[in-house]
């Protein structure tokens, strides 16, 4: 494993070596490198003019990712009172807090409004009456549903409303009180079609004029999250990206607005490498079977969904197919098929690339294993 492989950093793959060299620690465990999660901290947002970036916590929680942020100056996204309870441990101001789930839960919003957060997303009648009944007066921006086309994780059915939709619950919204600040959208998660925010902010546009036209003075714009990083292959920059949504920007809103933006995977995903041991290996008909520590129940999820790790091995066997499966004893608890790998040992270790979002925050305790723990290098 001394050669870096692709898709990590040198400066990372190397403090990742010489943590299992000098640690006893049994895995499955998650390192993150704090340098690679400040290092996109700072990027994100910087070729957009004015942009404020809100980590979305979701991505990954762990208290000390949180507290490295929280130290950087910026804001988080979240959803829930647990999610909450985290920034209040963490003394975060609710003024750099804001929520975007466009559901919210009772106990989430009182506490949110008794800590003092003022902008939540909507996109119904039904939660205009919740929020003017729990945090009357708030600021609210309308979720606008937009191509999630090209994006590995969509996010285009379960949330968002169209354009004249959008408009009416943004009326209705002044109507019972509270502030109607903006609208917001979400390209999809890990989106490798740049011109998705162009579609976005262009549609963002037309509801914008339309309320205009209306008598109601918008001043937000909520670009959300979606950019992707490097699993199993190259992706859009963060630089190209954000080149093409200041762009569009400059196009559609010249007068010059609020900016947010929701970052979550890009900040600690290619920042985290897993640390697994193999368990097992069996041939079943023509199919090779390699079993390890963490599965999709305690880590791997996403992989569920679509998204592909790069797995590395101290072996200098020739490579051969994998079966990739955790350990538990549920026939779901497949993570990948057809990896080629050259053939480890049972007790040897396994690094999973880029697997610093969605992994801890996704993993349950399910057949009594355990939540992997995560640790900052």
């Amino acid at each position: 494993m001394e050669k870096t492989p692709d898709f990590v950093a040198k400066s990372t793959w190397e403090k990742v070596l010489y943590y299992i060299a000098l640690n006893d620690m049994p895995p499955p465990y998650l390192l993150v490198d704090k340098d690679i999660v400040k290092e996109k901290i700072r990027l994100i947002g910087r070729g957009i003019g004015g942009a404020r970036v809100f980590y979305a916590v979701k991505a990954n929680p762990d208290i000390e990712i949180l507290r490295l942020i929280a130290g950087m100056d910026v804001g988080f996204e979240i959803a829930s009172e647990g999610e909450l309870a985290i920034l209040k441990n963490l003394n975060v101001p609710a003024e750099r807090i804001i929520t975007s789930n466009p559901v919210k839960t009772f106990r989430f919003l009182s506490e949110a409004r008794d800590y003092g957060v003022r902008y939540y997303a909507f996109d119904s009648r039904a939660e205009v009456d919740k929020l003017s009944r729990y945090v009357p007066g708030c600021s609210v921006y309308i979720r606008l549903t937009v191509n999630n086309e090209g994006s590995e994780w969509p996010l285009s059915k379960k949330f968002g409303v169209e354009i004249d939709e959008a408009a009416e619950l943004l009326l209705y919204a002044k109507e019972k009180g509270l502030d109607p600040s903006g609208i917001t959208f979400h390209v999809g998660s890990q989106c490798n079609n740049a011109y998705n925010w162009h579609g976005a902010i262009e549609k963002a546009r037309e509801l914008w004029d339309i309320c205009s036209e209306r008598g109601l003075k918008l001043r937000l714009l909520n670009l959300g999250g979606g950019y992707p990083i490097r699993y199993t292959k190259d992706v859009i920059e963060i630089k190209g990206i954000e080149k093409r949504i200041s762009r569009s920007l400059k196009q559609k809103f010249p007068e010059g607005i609020d900016i947010f933006i929701e970052p979550g995977r890009a900040v600690v995903g290619d920042a985290g490498v897993f640390v697994a041991t193999v368990i097992g290996k069996a041939t079943r008909g023509d199919e090779n079977w390699l079993y390890i520590d963490v599965g999709v129940f305690n880590g791997l999820m996403e992989s569920v969904g679509g998204i592909k790790y790069k797995y590395v091995v101290g072996s200098r066997s020739a490579p051969t197919k994998w079966i990739i499966a955790g350990p538990s004893c549920d026939s779901f608890d497949v993570i990948d098929k057809d990896v080629e790998i050259p053939e480890p040992e049972v007790g040897n270790r396994v690094l999973i690339l880029s697997s610093g979002a969605y992994t801890i925050s996704y993993a349950s305790e399910f057949n009594g294993f355990s939540i992997p723990k995560t640790i900052l290098i």
